[in-house]
């Protein structure tokens, strides 16, 4: 039991970590009602949350290295309670933003790369494999539990429980955080490139900005931009410059390793071909699954008319089925490579999504929708068991916390690129949908479909049915013609909705391309005969400089 003692308290903090995004998806209706906003405020608060820590994740990798990975665990905590406990009483909107998205975003980039090392020091062979598998179901199931825990407390008490419950698990987690052997840094690593660091949060708060913004703004055709250039939205040049910063990171890491300076991250690890393959997958795996949770729970609440606590119950298949599979993690080593794993999750996948597109409707057939929402468990779990013991199983120890902090960030940015790509998409195709229906319905005369296309035109909203009726008669809207527009809008919701799902169906295919460099042999087991067997050293040839010597990729390990 004392061997597993450290996997209790870094698991503890997997969980909690992963556990606010879905907390949130299941409470938006609660949020928009409380802070008296929209549904498109909470998508971009939600998204704020991973933005920020996939934009400060390397940069936490490094402070890691820096100051002790125990220690920057301990200290992203102590932000993270910080954060939880600001949540908790948050009055307005933008204090929420501040204390969930901000502050445990910032916690949580300190967090997650110090654990990924963590874990990846404590155990080896056959038991890293076993403890990643753990990390990864129990990050599943902290995003699928989410639902059923913060529908019930959200649905029979108030959603404020669970950051200010989060603050208790933190001082718990703090005071066991001795049961976790530090893991050292290795290197000469003494300096945080700051320019590499703003570069990085810059390029990729733009990217997943102008995606986010983009339901708002328009793509290309201007609706909302703030400014036009040229004629055009402004999405595709905020997205443009958050890619020219990204690419004058890559510029200035190649840069800093040519003067032999430590880089935020050394680039040359993108060389090493499974670590490659598992950021990427790790990246669609969780803009697929954040995609599908931010849409689910919009399905169920502001269409069918569910509570939070209903929404969680109907989404507790994923998390059986997605811990169990992701627990299977030793089993699955022992059968199948990591490439056919992956490959079965993402064909699980499809099909899992395209099973919900087939049984949401107007009602709900809660078999159906049961079953396809455990198939998605199942594909997710398959995933969760195998991309980060293949990213970290790809490097040697000196590198595991900086492989850690990547790892995260595609993560996270994954997360804030499913939330707001897909739910851009869901917005952009209510709009479609709504002025396609208007179009064509003869019940509606043409003043008012002029009107309600302007309305349209302005920005539309994700909102329940009863709520476009009462707005309807505030606009004096005749009660025929009200109807009418009603029932167009609803059937705009759930084609929207089927579009949505039918977008994560796409990166789930198209994800199966990613893997063709993933590890076509079982993870190798290390050794049990010593620590160098365990930890090869890393592969250095003595003609070359010390400054280029330390900058070289570690070896695999694997077969």
């Amino acid at each position: 039991m004392n061997r597993w003692k450290p996997l209790i308290v870094l698991g503890a903090a997997q969980f909690l970590v992963v556990l606010d995004t879905s907390v949130m998806n299941v409470s938006i209706s609660q949020l928009v009602a409380d802070f008296h906003t929209t549904v498109t405020a909470i998508q971009a608060v939600i998204t704020l949350y991973t933005l920020v820590m996939a934009a400060f994740l390397i940069t936490g990798s490094k402070i890691g290295d820096l100051i002790g990975r125990r220690r920057a665990f301990g200290v992203g905590l102590v932000v993270y309670g910080v954060g939880s406990l600001l949540t908790a009483i948050a009055p307005t909107l933008w204090v929420l933003a501040l204390g969930w998205s901000v502050i445990e975003g910032l916690g949580g980039a300190l967090v997650l790369p110090a654990l990924a090392a963590l874990v990846g020091g404590n155990y080896a062979g056959r038991e890293r494999a076993i403890a990643y598998g753990v990390i990864g179901g129990l990050a599943g199931a902290g995003i699928a539990v989410g639902p059923l825990l913060g529908g019930w407390v959200t649905t029979y008490l108030t959603w404020r429980l669970v950051f200010a419950g989060e603050v208790v698990v933190v001082l718990l987690i703090l005071a066991t955080i001795r049961w976790i052997g530090d893991v050292a840094a290795t290197g000469p690593r003494r300096e945080l490139d700051l320019v590499g660091a703003a570069l990085s949060v810059i390029g990729l708060a733009l990217v997943v900005l102008g995606v986010l913004q983009s339901s708002t703004w328009g793509w290309l055709r201007p609706r909302n931009s703030p400014v036009t250039i040229f004629g055009f939205s402004l999405t595709p040049f905020v997205i443009a410059t958050g890619l020219v910063a990204l690419g004058l990171l890559r510029t200035w890491l190649r840069h800093r390793e040519a003067q032999g300076r430590d880089p935020l991250f050394r680039w040359s690890l993108f060389g090493i071909r499974p670590l490659r393959a598992a950021l990427s997958t790790l990246l669609a795996q969780n803009l697929i699954l954040l995609g599908v949770f931010f849409t689910i729970p919009l399905y169920l609440q502001v269409v069918l008319g569910f509570n939070a606590f209903e929404t969680g119950l109907r989404l507790l298949p994923v998390s059986i089925t997605m811990l169990l599979t992701s627990m299977s993690a030793p089993l699955l080593n022992r059968v199948a490579a990591p490439r056919q794993v992956v490959r079965i999750g993402f064909g699980v996948l499809v099909a899992a999504t395209l099973w919900l597109v087939a049984a949401i409707g107007p009602q709900l057939d809660d078999v159906s929708f049961a079953v396809a929402m455990a198939v998605l468990g199942i594909g997710m779990g398959l995933l969760a068991a195998q991309l980060g013991n293949v990213a970290q199983s790809s490097v040697g120890e000196a590198d595991r916390s900086e492989v850690g902090g990547l790892q995260y960030t595609s993560q996270n940015l994954g997360s804030s690129l499913g939330t707001a790509l897909i739910g851009a998409i869901l917005i952009g195709a209510l709009a479609s949908g709504a002025q396609a229906g208007l179009a064509a319905n003869p019940q509606v005369s043409d003043a008012v479909k002029q009107q309600a296309g302007t309305a349209i035109e302005a920005g539309i909203s994700f909102v329940p049915v009863d709520q476009v009726r009462a707005t309807l008669a505030q606009a004096h809207i005749p009660p025929a013609e009200a109807d009418a527009l009603a029932a167009t809008y609803a059937d705009a919701q759930v084609q929207a909705l089927k579009v949505a799902l039918l977008a994560a169906a796409a990166v789930a295919l198209f994800s199966l391309f990613l893997t063709r460099d993933l590890p076509t042999v079982r993870l190798a087991e290390k050794p049990k005969a010593g620590a160098a067997a365990a930890h090869p050293p890393r592969v250095t040839t003595a003609a070359a400089p010390r400054s280029q010597d330390r900058h070289a990729p570690s070896p695999p390990e694997m077969t």
